[in-house]
C-alpha cells in the first residue's frame, strides 16, 4: 500500500498489507506539487526514513527515474540502501519525468541501453545482496505497444533487474495481462493496478506470474476524499457538531503517536 508519511505507512501495517511503497506521487501530493521530479531525493530521502522509523514491514522506495543519470542513480541507491529499504523501483522515463496517468502527458523514455546502464549501477552500488532492484519499464504508458514493452523489459533482465514493473494506464487489465501472458523471463512481475481496479486478487494470482502488486496512490486519494467531506460539512453546519462520526477520536491519534510510550518514559525518568 503506498504511502506519504509515517502515518499513512503505519496504517497500512494495521491493515495487514506486507509492505509499503513509498510513493513519489503521494509525497509529490502532501507538498501540493505535480509528480514532475520536482519532489527532491532529500525530500523523498527524508520521508523515507521516517517511514522506516516508526513501521516494521519492508519499504519498496520509488524512485521515480533515479533523480539523473546512472552516476545520481548510483548515488541514490547508496543512501536508500542505508535508509533500511527492502526494494527500489526504477523507471526508464527521461529526467524530469511526467506522471504516468495524467491524459496528454509527455512521456518520453530513455534508450533502452541508457536504461540497461542504469540498472547495472543499481546493482554495482547495492551491498546488501537481498536488496531487490525493479526495473520499470513505461513503454505501454507511452504507447508503443507490447512487442516494446516485452523488448525492453527483457534487456533489463538482462542488465540484471529482479523484478519488472509493468504499467498501464488502460481502464481494464486485458493490456498487463497480455503483457503477463506473453513474458518468458525468469523473473516475476510487478503490477500497479490504480486505473485498472477490475485486477482482483483472484484475477492476479490466476496469471502465475505476478509477485507483487502494488496499490500505488489510494492513500493519498482516500485522504484528500475524507477531508474534503469534514471539512465541507463543518463549513456548511457552522460547526463540528456533526462529524465526531466521520473522524477518528483523539484517543485514536495518541495511540497511533505511542502516547503510552511517552508517558511512561516520563514516568520512569522525569526526577
Amino acid at each position: 500500500m503506498a504511502a506519504h508519511s509515517p502515518l499513512s505507512a503505519l496504517l497500512a501495517q494495521e491493515a495487514g498489507f506486507d509492505g509499503v511503497w513509498a510513493s513519489g506521487f503521494e509525497l509529490s501530493a502532501l507538498y501540493g506539487l505535480p509528480d514532475a521530479s520536482l519532489v527532491t531525493m532529500s525530500q523523498h530521502l527524508d520521508m523515507t526514513r521516517a517511514i522506516a522509523a516508526r513501521t516494521s514491514i519492508p519499504i519498496v522506495a520509488d524512485l521515480d527515474t533515479g533523480f539523473g543519470n546512472a552516476v545520481n542513480l548510483f548515488h541514490a541507491i547508496e543512501e536508500y540502501e542505508r535508509a533500511g529499504v527492502a526494494a527500489l523501483v526504477v523507471e526508464d522515463k527521461t529526467f524530469p519525468k511526467m506522471t504516468s496517468l495524467v491524459t496528454d502527458g509527455r512521456q518520453e523514455l530513455v534508450r533502452t541501453a541508457e536504461f540497461q546502464g542504469k540498472i547495472a549501477a543499481a546493482r554495482d552500488a547495492r551491498k546488501n545482496p537481498d536488496l531487490v532492484i525493479i526495473a520499470r519499464t513505461e513503454a505501454l504508458i507511452a504507447g508503443l505497444g507490447l512487442d516494446e514493452a516485452l523488448s525492453r523489459a527483457a534487456a533489463y533482465v538482462v542488465a540484471g533487474a529482479d523484478m519488472i514493473l509493468v504499467h498501464s494506464k488502460r481502464k481494464t487489465p486485458d493490456e498487463v495481462e497480455s503483457f503477463v501472458r506473453a513474458w518468458t523471463q525468469p523473473v516475476p512481475l510487478v503490477i500497479v493496478p490504480t486505473s485498472y481496479p477490475a485486477m482482483d486478487e483472484a484475477r492476479i494470482r490466476s496469471l502465475g506470474k505476478i509477485g507483487m502488486t502494488i496499490y500505488g496512490n489510494h492513500a493519498v486519494r482516500a485522504a484528500v476524499a475524507a477531508m474534503r467531506d469534514v471539512f465541507a460539512r463543518i463549513r456548511r453546519d457552522g460547526g463540528a457538531h456533526q462529524v465526531q462520526d466521520l473522524i477518528a477520536p483523539v484517543e485514536e491519534i495518541f495511540r497511533l503517536q505511542r502516547m503510552d510510550e511517552l508517558a511512561a518514559r516520563e514516568k520512569a525518568y522525569l526526577r
